[in-house]
């Protein structure tokens, strides 16, 4: 650069000293070379100061070409001072930016890179790619009558009177040659475009996608017939089936499908069959129709990537998921079997076989199926983040309003949940107990986390939740039975008539003659009352089976009457007034038992 403005300067002082020579020469030498001779003419003096203001003009030419050639250099070296600066930005920014494509029916054409009249390069190319493709559509295309057009500040690529593409000065930089000559470059390139586009829209190629067309159809209408040949053909083969080697199918005693079933199921599926193959020609024939023609190529790649986007996202992402699916068959895998260990134990457990002090065998189930349950929520905690979508807002909206859901609408089951479990560890019955529940007896024939059934004497099932049974008082009628042995009583009452120790052993002998009563501990007889006209006498008896209480209960009061009848004694409940008028007693006679006499008669009691 230096050495330019030193050139630049040296120059211009040499062209000073070239013009003031020649001035002083132009002075000395105008007396030499213009000669007036002395006329005294007036036209002579005339032509002589002509001749004067002639050389004069001359001289003052020459000065300004000098001048201008001055300016004008002086105008280059600053123009070529301003092109190297920007040829030396161009190149760092080279390898930075990327060029814009100009695209016609998918082949790139040329580059890019500068603006121009307020245009992007993306909007120029898109312009331009534009502007070639509609020219290329045109029948009476000649593509050699392109031809280029130059201006001072632009060079035009030009069909007729429409411009195809320019270029300026700083497409040029970005190509290192001038705008001229990158327009002609270009324009071979376009040419050949044009030469191509004018070979695809020919009336020629119209008629060969004509045919195509119609080739297309014609096969597809023959691919819908043979699918539905293929369909009746099949039908037949299934209808004749039922009589070869179809047979029914059947779940126990209860039959699912007989053969006409199974008939009309099978022609259902191959109908769907022979749907889902003619959509899947469809799918394929639509984009190849649209594909023929250039108007609707496009179409055809837009139609298709509906069918193939989805189709190629759903299998990479089945083939991204892969290692999180095999976490999960490991996690899952690892869960299963951890329960079944526990419910080894816990069936050990239960069954006797392993003892835990303090752990009681009907405790091992239900605790199992805690700890299944937290198992199994443990893993789908571990699971969920690992799940197709977990981390999608849409997915945690979901999770978010099931559990707003479950928790509105589950307190009555969380809290029969807390109660059914409090209720196992708190072992106030067990399956298969006799208790009694408020007004309700009967044997318990189900547990679970939400509600007990019991089995009435009548056979009634009765369910009752939880919570309920949490507030409410139990009786145990056969765990005191195992335990202790369950006293069963009832009350008579018997005449002052009567000595009371022979009531008394009436009774316990009736306790002894029922079956179910156990003579160890042997029965009791407790006196509850003294009334205006009998005592009462309360029988109690032992028992190891509650299951049996209703029957044995009846039987004892069998055999009261029994005993008591044998031994011709009233029973004075309901009431009777002791006066005796000649009335017969209110014993019944046919009941009461032959009496053997010490001589081995009998005689009736």
């Amino acid at each position: 650069m230096k050495n330019n403005r030193f050139l630049s300067i040296l120059f211009i002082c040499l062209l000073l000293a070239v013009g003031v020579s020649a001035q002083n020469t132009v002075k000395t030498s105008v007396p030499d070379t213009i000669i007036i001779p002395v006329v005294p003419d007036s036209d002579t003096i005339g032509i002589a100061r002509v001749r004067n203001e002639l050389a004069a003009a001359k001289l003052n030419e020459a000065n300004m070409r000098m001048e201008i050639e001055l300016l004008k250099y002086q105008a280059d070296a600053a123009d070529s001072l301003k092109q190297a600066k920007q040829m030396q930005r161009i190149d760092s920014l080279r390898a930075l930016t990327p060029g814009v494509p100009v695209v016609v029916t998918g082949d790139t054409l040329f580059y890019l890179y500068a603006k121009r009249g307020g245009y992007t390069p993306q909007q120029r190319a898109q312009m331009d790619a534009d502007a070639i493709e509609e020219l290329g559509k045109r029948f009476n295309l000649n593509p050699d009558s392109v031809y280029i057009e130059s201006t001072d500040i632009v060079t035009d690529i030009m069909y007729g009177n429409k411009v195809i593409v320019s270029f300026t000065d700083q497409d040029g930089l970005w190509a290192n040659c001038s705008r001229d000559q990158l327009a002609a470059k270009e324009r071979q390139v376009i040419v050949q475009k044009l030469k191509e586009l004018k070979e695809e829209h020919s009336a020629w190629q119209l008629g060969k996608r004509i045919l195509y067309f119609i080739l297309v159809l014609a096969g597809q209408y023959l691919l819908f017939w043979l699918t539905s040949w293929l369909y009746r053909k099949l039908k037949v083969r299934i209808q004749k089936l039922k009589d070869t080697k179809l047979k029914p199918i059947s779940i126990q005693n209860y039959q699912l499908l007989d053969t006409q079933k199974q008939v009309n199921l099978l022609i259902f599926l191959a109908n769907i069959g022979r749907y889902v193959v003619m959509l899947l020609q469809l799918l394929i024939t639509v984009p190849l129709l649209f594909s023929i023609f250039p108007q609707t190529k496009d179409l055809a790649y837009t139609i298709f990537s509906y069918i193939w986007n989805p189709v190629k996202s759903i299998f990479w992402g089945i083939v991204e998921y892969i290692p999180n699916l095999f976490t999960i068959i490991i996690i899952y895998y690892a869960v299963k079997y951890l329960v079944k260990g526990l419910r080894y134990l816990a069936t050990e457990i239960d069954s006797g076989h392993l003892k835990i002090t303090g752990f009681y065998p009907d405790w091992a189930l239900p605790t199992f199926h805690i700890f299944r349950f937290l198992l199994y929520a443990f893993m789908i905690a571990m699971i969920y983040p690992y799940l197709p979508g977990a981390d999608s807002d849409i997915f945690k909206g979901i999770s978010v309003f099931v559990g707003l859901i479950v928790s509105l609408g589950s307190s009555t089951v969380i809290g029969n949940i807390m109660a059914g479990l409090v209720i196992t560890y708190m072992r106030p019955f067990k399956l298969g107990d006799r208790i009694k529940l408020n007004d309700t007896t009967g044997n318990v024939i189900e547990k679970t986390a939400l509600v007990t059934r019991i089995k009435t004497p009548k056979n009634e099932l009765v369910t009752i939740p939880n919570s309920f049974i949490m507030s409410s008082h139990t009786v145990n009628y056969s765990s005191s039975a195992r335990t202790y042995g369950l006293i069963i009583h009832t009350e008579v009452s018997i005449g002052y008539d009567v000595p009371w120790r022979k009531v008394h052993q009436l009774l316990i002998d009736s306790a002894l003659a029922t079956e179910g009563v156990s003579a160890d501990p042997e029965p009791f007889v407790l006196e509850t009352s003294l009334q205006d006209w009998y005592p009462v006498y309360q029988i109690n008896a032992y028992i190891k089976e509650a299951d049996k209480l209703t029957q044995i209960h009846s039987d004892l009061l069998q055999n009261i009457q029994d005993k008591f009848a044998e031994a011709d004694v009233e029973i004075m409940s309901p009431h009777y007034m002791a006066m005796r008028d000649g009335n017969e007693s209110t014993i019944p006679k046919e009941d009461i038992k032959p009496q053997t006499t010490g001589t081995g008669s009998t005689k009736p009691a």
